[in-house]
């Protein structure tokens, strides 16, 4: 990666990146909507609502399960090898750098003058 931003060659990869940067927050959603039903589940009182939240807490169960694997075939995620996921992070990580290390904006950044001068 060089830092041209422009340069087409920095995008190589990226819609990839792009997937599992989408699916880990989906997964992190998902994570979140079962601790949520769990968390009510233990709130309710009548049965109906009980056997409601229940359903939904399995629903939430099954989404994590299917994105979790969807993650794991496309080697976004490796649960049961730290050193890989560990490898793997540290990618991310170093990709972040580089990206946050681009020029991508310029150095005057001042708007003023771009606006209606309100004082008058």
């Amino acid at each position: 990666m060089n830092n041209d931003f422009l340069d087409p060659i920095n995008a190589n990869g990226m819609p990839n990146l792009a997937d599992s940067l989408f699916a880990l927050d989906f997964l992190m959603a998902a994570k979140n909507g079962v601790r949520n039903c769990a968390y009510a589940l233990t709130e309710m009182a009548s049965p109906e609502a009980r056997a409601l939240a229940r359903k939904q807490l399995e629903q939430a169960l099954a989404l994590h399960d299917d994105i979790s694997k969807l993650m794991m075939d496309r080697g976004w995620l490796h649960p049961y090898n730290v050193n890989e996921q560990f490898q793997l992070d540290i990618k991310s990580a170093e990709t972040t750098v580089k990206i946050a290390g681009m020029k991508i904006f310029p150095d005057h950044t001042s708007r003023l003058g771009s606006f209606a001068d309100l004082n008058n």
